[in-house]
């Protein structure tokens, strides 16, 4: 059942995702969607622990740079599978287990490779932060591929009045050379979580030494 439900999510939003939709889409009466769960946040403490089992653990080692990329390009794939999680990942007050295992790994892995408790908690929040905005971005964005981006570029670029290019140079900059080459997701997010690793094992001395 919860296969289903994440199917339906998956098809027609969180929001489109009733019980009823649900029932319908299994074959059964709504009520008897109850004989496995108690409600719908039941429902949705289950459909979050699928999206979670999907996403890669970072393993505990001294490489943590790499097992952190690794798990944030995994998770941001989730998120692109399942767009309706988006939200939804961290705030279960029933966190399942592959929840409850999916933070453990990504604690240990920093733990193991030497953070102190908070630099952990730091980088944890820096990094979730990112991916789940950039998921965000994504998909409120409106194409999917470089070459639909460069196509929404242009339309943007030929609904622009004259005078613009003189009123925002640098914003048409951009709209220009995105019409020629497209917005590629895969290179911007990963380009952005190097960055943020980067940041984090440059400040990571000074975090350790302020107590942070």
């Amino acid at each position: 059942m919860l296969i289903a439900a994440v199917a339906v999510a998956d098809r027609v939003g969180i929001d489109g995702m009733t019980m009823r939709t649900l029932s319908q889409d299994l074959g059964v009466v709504p009520m008897a969607l109850y004989k496995h769960v108690a409600n719908k946040e039941d429902l949705l403490d289950g459909m979050v622990d699928i999206v979670w089992s999907e996403v890669a653990a970072p393993a505990q080692g001294p490489d943590w740079r790499s097992e952190m990329r690794r798990r944030s390009v995994s998770l941001r794939q989730a998120l692109g599978r399942h767009r309706w999680a988006n939200g939804l990942m961290e705030g279960r007050m029933r966190p399942g287990p592959a929840n409850l295992a999916a933070h453990n790994a990504m604690l240990g892995c920093l733990r193991s490779a030497g953070f102190s408790f908070s630099t952990a908690v730091h980088t944890t929040s820096a990094l979730d932060a990112y991916i789940y905005g950039f998921a965000l971005q994504e998909r409120g964005l409106g194409f999917e591929t470089a070459e639909e981006s460069g196509a929404v570029a242009r339309q943007k670029r030929d609904l622009q009045p004259p005078a613009a290019m003189e009123l925002y140079p640098y914003l048409i900059e951009m709209v220009v050379e995105m019409s020629r080459g497209g917005y590629d997701f895969t290179v911007e997010f990963e380009t952005g979580l190097d960055l943020l690793l980067d940041g984090v094992e440059r400040l990571r001395p000074e975090w350790a030494t302020a107590g942070r």
